[in-house]
């Protein structure tokens, strides 16, 4: 009967948070003292100018304008966009017409979607930044240092953003359109912008809205701004199945202390990979299209609940730590609910083994059983949701994340940030400051609502679960690409090497399977460094018939959030900037790379730092694994990895001798961590 009962409740839950549109407030701007009536003009540059002091802010900031600006929507003159404006220096924004129009100014988008980009002015890339216990400080390495820099809240309804309560949109045509309208009357109040080059930016799930907004732009006889460059971060624009489970054994390969750097639980993935289709071939140039990747859901009759979870699973769901600050995602709860139906149904038939999972995270498993686990099929526990596997196995087997992780909720990890095993984690929540009243005046912010710094986004093209409709991005890539090069607009896809939920593979898969310039993909593969203003190498560059893609490193999903230095020269030299490092060029018939390429980046994977940072909000100590097991694991990932998965499994008896190869390795690296008696090197730290 407990089963049952389980079966019921979860079944509730299912219904409850999935199959159920998201609520739709209304909200309207609201109407402070000095207000212009009629049109928007630059009358209203004084109307939206920040001039009262910001609560716990001490230190000056650029001039500023702030409030509510509508979408031109007909029957919905409540629907606005909600924006944060800042000069580089005084005066550049509010140039007449005819003055700047080679000056370039630039626009922030967070993702979500349902996040507010306002997270990304106090905790990314504009001038103040939140700190853990509320209190601010300067960022010296803020945006808009080097350009008139806009954040906007959207789509409308996002952040401070205001809608009619059946004004959402419908779907990211209607994003599209909606951002345009906003623009056309941005430009009506600061003339110069119309203009000057715009440079458009965005984080996560900005990875959806740019292409969409980049649609609607190249569809418009007469646009209202000049769009000069794009450029994403970490961004979601090929499907879930290419930017999250597709990149998984990647993910392992570049951050091994997840498995405790075990070739076994590795080969296992690897097998799954396979199976799964995600073993994609990467050639440069690309030979064909990639074949569409299914989200093949579990079999297990226990699993119900989570197919029924999987089929909604490209519900855009929060992607984003940003986000994640503000809601308890439905993904969560889903979870929980399922993983008490498990370990109820594995008390009722004696389940050792599934119950030894939770247990085990107390008494110090070293790594998962996979004698009882599939070979030579789709795991049916997991189907091909490769990622949730590897969150999950983390979670249960591998230290440190096993101290204090839950499976079933997924706390306890940093899919944004992987180094990052601080628990709890530093918070990231500006609800406190920007709902302080004293700033909502001074911001000119709506009265309506309060701000949150993500909703789940009620998208009314699906009024029963509110989930986005619209295809990924990649879908219509080609003809994206195809305008932008007609247009000459550049194109910059940046990842952060420590994302794990949107990586770095997924991106490049994406490059690979795009035609532009009249080739598919980049002719080379990526393998040249780029560096810091430290001189620290930073990452990999790779640039090509008007396509760059940056990887970078020591940072996760929130590029500006890890590394404000790191962001701050990829504005300068590859957004704003064309620095040409990493660029293929021909001289004299020869194909020449701009700053050379280093044959020990030209791989699938960059290894990364070999600690990991653990403690209560901030980090006191890091945690290595012992060298002998790192040397174990070099050695042997030195050579497994030369060939494709598909190769491994092809044939029988190859694939024997391989495992029986690997099975040494994995004991050598088992044994290395057992001389050392499961002692980690811990490094203590000094915090400031």
């Amino acid at each position: 009967m407990l089963g049952l009962t389980s079966g019921a409740v979860l079944a509730a839950v299912l219904q409850l948070v999935v199959a159920q549109l998201p609520p739709t407030p209304g909200s309207w701007p609201h109407d402070y003292p000095g207000k212009p009536s009629g049109d928007f003009s630059p009358e209203w540059q004084n109307y939206f100018e920040v001039k009262d002091r910001l609560p716990n802010v001490s230190f000056p900031l650029p001039r500023s304008f702030a409030g509510n600006i509508g979408v031109n929507r007909p029957g919905h003159p409540n629907n606005t966009l909600f924006f944060w404006a800042l000069e580089k220096e005084h005066g550049s924004l509010t140039a007449g017409a005819d003055e700047r129009s080679d000056v370039p100014w630039g626009i922030w988008l967070n993702g979500g979607p349902g996040s507010s980009s306002m997270l990304g002015f106090i905790y990314e890339n504009g001038p103040i930044r939140m700190q853990a216990d509320g209190s601010t400080r300067a960022n010296e390495y803020s945006w808009d240092k080097q350009a008139d820099y806009i954040w906007i809240d959207q789509p409308v309804g996002t952040g401070w953003s205001t809608a009619d309560s059946d004004g959402y949109v419908h779907d990211e045509d209607e994003m599209g359109r909606d951002f345009m309208g906003f623009l056309e009357n941005l430009v009506k109040v600061f003339p110069s912008l119309k203009e000057r080059p715009l440079y458009l930016t965005g984080e996560s799930y900005a990875g959806t809205y740019i292409p969409y907004i980049m649609k609607t732009y190249f569809g418009m006889a007469n646009p209202p701004v000049k769009i000069a460059k794009f450029a994403i971060g970490d961004g979601t624009i090929g499907s879930e199945a290419v930017f999250e489970l597709l990149p998984t054994v990647t993910t392992l390969e570049t951050y091994p202390q997840l498995i405790g750097y075990d070739t076994e639980v590795f080969e296992w993935f690897r097998e799954q990979e396979h199976l799964c289709g995600y073993d994609l071939n990467l050639t440069y140039p690309q030979d064909g299209k990639f074949p569409d990747l299914q989200l093949i859901p579990p079999t297990d009759p226990n699993r119900a609940g989570f197919v029924d979870f999987a089929k909604r699973k490209t519900a855009k769901t929060p992607f984003t730590r940003l986000a994640l600050a503000q809601t308890h995602t439905s993904s969560n709860r889903v979870r929980a609910v399922e993983e008490h139906v498990r370990l109820a149904r594995a008390a009722e038939s004696g389940d050792s083994a599934a119950l030894s999972s939770r247990e085990g995270r107390s008494a110090g498993v070293a790594k998962r059983d996979l004698s009882l686990r599939s070979n030579g099929t789709i795991d049916t526990w997991y189907g091909c949701f490769l990622f949730d596997e590897m969150v999950e196995y983390v979670l249960n087997y591998t230290y440190p994340w096993n101290v204090h992780g839950n499976s079933a909720t997924w706390e306890g990890i940093d899919v944004y940030q992987v180094s990052d095993a601080l628990f709890p984690e530093s918070p990231i929540d500006g609800s406190g400051f920007f709902n302080d009243p004293r700033t909502r005046a001074a911001l000119h912010a709506p009265t309506s609502k309060d701000w949150a710094g993500s909703i789940w986004y009620p998208f009314l093209g699906d009024p029963v679960n509110g989930i986005d409709p619209s295809v990924e991005p990649m879908a219509f890539l080609d003809d994206l690409a195809a305008n932008a090069s007609a247009h000459n607009i550049p194109i910059v896809l940046y990842s952060g090497n420590e994302d794990s939920l949107v990586a770095h593979r997924g991106t490049e898969v994406v490059i690979q399977n795009t035609t532009f310039g009249g080739i598919q993909g980049f002719t080379r593969r990526p393998s040249t460094p780029w560096y810091d203003d430290s001189g620290a190498r930073a990452g990999i560059v790779h640039q090509e018939r008007n396509w760059t893609y940056v990887l970078i490193e020591d940072v996760g999903h929130l590029v500006g959030y890890n590394s404000p230095p790191r962001a701050h020269t990829l504005l300068r030299e590859f957004i704003l900037g064309n620095n040409r490092t990493g660029l293929v060029t021909h001289v004299d018939g020869a194909v020449k790379v701009l700053g050379g390429e280093d044959g020990a980046l030209a791989a699938d994977a960059l290894p990364a730092t070999a600690g990991i940072y653990v403690g209560a909000v901030t980090t006191q100590a890091t945690v290595e694994y012992p060298a002998a097991t790192r040397a174990a694991w070099a050695s042997y990932i030195a050579t497994a990895t030369v060939v494709s998965a598909k190769a491994a499994v092809a044939a029988e008896a190859g694939a024997e001798a391989k495992n029986a190869a690997v099975g040494a390795s994995g004991a050598s690296a088992v044994a290395a961590v057992a001389m050392a008696g499961g002692a980690f090197v811990v490094s203590l730290l000094v915090c400031v």
